[in-house]
C-alpha cells in the first residue's frame, strides 16, 4: 500500500493541505496527514507538490512520431507511454478521415491494444472516431476523398471499441445516423467539421448530439444573426465542449467566456499529432504533409493540421489565462471529459473507491510522477 504525503490535494472541487492519500490498485482512503503511519505504507514525499487526478484526453490523434490512424500496436502503445510522461492516465486515440479499410485495421489495432493486461502506459478508453461523416466544405485537415455519408450502423457495430465519434448533422442521413447512434446509446455523439447553421446544430442536439468537436475550429462562427454551430454549443447545457488550450487554434481571452458557459462541461483536449514531442520539421496527417513549427501544425495550404499540444501544458494555458481555481483547471482536463464519454465513476477524480490515477506535479504543472492503477509510469 502507498501513501502520498507533504501534498496540496488537488480534489473535483478544491485543493487541501494537510492530507494524504492512501491507495493500491484504487484509491483506499484520503486521511489526516499527522495519521499516517510510516511503517504501514510506502510513504511518497510529494514536497509541497499538487496531488492531483490522472488526465484524461479523449481527442488525440498522435505523439512522439506515431498515429493512431496507422494501425500499429506498438505505435499505440509509444504514444501511451510517452502521454503518460505528460499526466495521462487515460486517453481515446483518435482516427481522421482515411480509407474505411484503414479505419477497421485502426480500431481492431486498439481493441487488441486495449485488452492487453500488461501496462503499456495511458488506458485505452476507446476510439474517437473524428472521420469521415463530415463535411467536406469544413473538412479542415480531414482528406476530402475518403469522406462517407453518415453511417450510424458503422458507429453501433463499433460500440465495443468507439467511445464518441464526430458527425456533421447537416449532411444527408445525418438525422438518421444520430437518432439510431443515440437511441442505441453507448457511443458519444459529437458534432464537429460542420457548416451546420444555428438552427441544424440545434436540430442535431435534438436527435442526440452531446458533444462538440474542438469547439471554434471547422465549424461555424458565433455571429449575433448567425450564431452557428458555436452557438449552439454554448447555449445548450445539454452540450459538451472541447477546447485546444494552446493558445494558437483559440484566442486565450475566450478561455473564461468558454468555461463561465459550459463549466463541468468545459473538455480540454490536445488534439495532438505525430508531431507532438518531436523537433520542428516535416510530418504526415492522414497522409497529408505537415510542417511543425513551434507551436503550429499547417498543411502545404495553411490549414491548422491539429496541434503538439501536451495536456499539462493545456491546464497550464487554462489557468494562466482566467481566474479559474487550480481545481477548476484541472476538472477541466480530469473528470470532466470522464464524465462526458461515461468513465468518471472509475477515473477523473481522486475519491475513495476510484482507480488510483494520479499524478504529481509542480506549481507550473510540470508533471514529476504519473501513477496508472497505482503503479508509477517510468517507461
Amino acid at each position: 500500500m502507498k501513501c502520498i504525503t507533504n501534498c496540496q490535494l488537488v480534489l473535483e472541487k478544491e485543493v487541501l493541505n494537510g492530507k494524504a492519500v492512501v491507495f493500491d490498485e484504487k484509491i483506499e482512503k484520503i486521511i489526516d496527514e499527522k495519521d499516517v503511519d510510516p511503517n504501514l505504507y510506502e510513504v511518497i514525499d510529494a514536497n509541497g507538490k499538487y496531488v492531483a487526478p490522472g488526465l484524461v484526453d479523449i481527442h488525440i490523434h498522435g505523439y512522439l512520431g506515431e498515429d493512431a490512424s496507422d494501425g500499429s500496436a506498438d505505435g499505440l502503445k509509444v504514444m501511451a507511454s510517452g502521454i503518460a510522461k505528460n499526466g495521462v492516465t487515460s486517453w481515446c486515440p483518435t482516427t481522421m478521415t482515411i480509407a474505411m479499410e484503414d479505419i477497421k485495421t485502426a480500431f481492431d489495432t486498439a481493441r487488441k491494444v486495449k485488452a492487453e493486461t500488461e501496462p503499456y502506459g495511458a488506458k485505452i478508453l476507446g476510439i474517437n472516431c473524428e472521420g469521415p461523416f463530415v463535411n467536406p466544405s469544413k473538412k479542415g485537415a480531414q482528406p476530402e476523398e475518403y469522406i462517407l455519408p453518415p453511417d450510424g450502423d458503422f458507429i453501433i457495430e463499433n460500440a465495443d471499441i468507439v467511445k464518441l465519434f464526430t458527425v456533421a448533422p447537416e449532411m444527408e442521413g445525418g438525422e438518421e445516423c444520430i437518432k439510431k447512434v443515440y437511441e442505441d446509446g453507448r457511443v458519444l455523439i459529437s458534432m464537429g467539421h460542420t457548416n451546420a447553421s444555428f438552427d441544424e446544430a440545434n436540430k442535431g442536439i435534438e436527435w442526440g448530439v452531446r458533444h462538440t468537436t474542438h469547439l471554434f475550429n471547422a465549424m461555424t462562427s458565433l455571429l449575433h444573426r448567425n450564431p452557428g454551430v458555436v452557438g449552439a454549443a454554448l447555449s445548450d447545457e445539454k452540450v459538451s465542449c472541447e477546447l485546444i488550450a494552446d493558445t494558437f487554434h483559440v484566442n486565450a481571452g475566450l478561455y473564461k467566456m468558454v468555461h463561465k458557459l459550459k463549466g463541468e462541461k468545459l473538455c480540454l483536449i490536445t488534439d495532438c499529432m505525430r508531431a507532438g514531442g518531436m523537433p520542428d520539421g516535416n510530418y504526415t496527417l492522414g497522409g497529408q504533409p505537415v510542417v511543425k513549427t513551434g507551436i503550429q501544425c499547417l498543411l502545404e495550404d495553411g490549414t491548422i493540421a491539429g496541434s503538439v499540444l501536451k495536456l499539462n501544458e493545456g491546464v497550464r494555458n487554462l489557468y494562466k489565462n482566467t481566474e479559474l481555481s487550480v481545481a477548476e483547471a484541472v476538472a477541466c482536463a480530469s473528470i470532466n471529459p470522464a464524465r462526458a464519454v461515461g468513465e468518471d465513476k472509475n477515473i477523473g477524480s481522486i475519491e475513495v473507491g476510484k482507480l488510483a490515477d494520479i499524478i504529481i506535479c509542480d506549481d507550473d504543472f510540470n508533471v514529476e510522477k504519473t501513477f496508472i492503477n497505482g503503479k508509477e509510469w517510468k517507461e
